[in-house]
């Protein structure tokens, strides 16, 4: 699991740019807060090699499930929520993670987590608000 803002992030995929070259359904890795992306771990070596190859040989975009075969299941087993559930799903998962490492923090006496976390808390309840609104 791979955590930002003191919580988890989300499991997707996306579009990549490499110099000149896109790098189509690379697995990633999202923050619902504050929007950093990573490639997921699991593949990362795989996708500098690829994004490197792709460029070197001038290829304007290129489609990592065509050169990597990876299951997206085993990819992904490993992360709280996943981009194609429900987004509300998703941000009550996060609201909920975030309330039991609140917990944590606090009896840690760890301040600084603590407002991490809360940050992160309100980020996601305006968050929640606006797709209750939404629906």
């Amino acid at each position: 699991m791979s955590y930002c803002c003191g919580a988890s992030m989300v499991g997707t995929k996306g579009t990549l740019k490499h110099y000149r070259t896109q790098v189509h359904n690379v697995p990633l890795l999202f923050c619902p807060v504050c929007h950093r992306v990573e490639v997921h771990y699991k593949v990362e070596n795989e996708y500098e090699i690829l994004a490197e190859y792709a460029h070197g040989d001038g290829a304007p975009e290129v489609d990592f499930q065509d050169y990597v075969i990876e299951d997206e299941q085993s990819i992904f087993e490993n992360v709280v929520n996943c981009e194609n559930e429900d987004p509300k799903d998703i941000v009550q998962n996060q609201i909920d993670m975030a309330l039991d490492l609140l917990t944590v923090a606090k009896q840690i006496r760890d301040e600084k987590w603590e407002s991490e976390l809360k940050k992160r808390l309100a980020v996601m309840s305006q968050r929640r608000l606006r797709l209750q609104h939404k629906a």
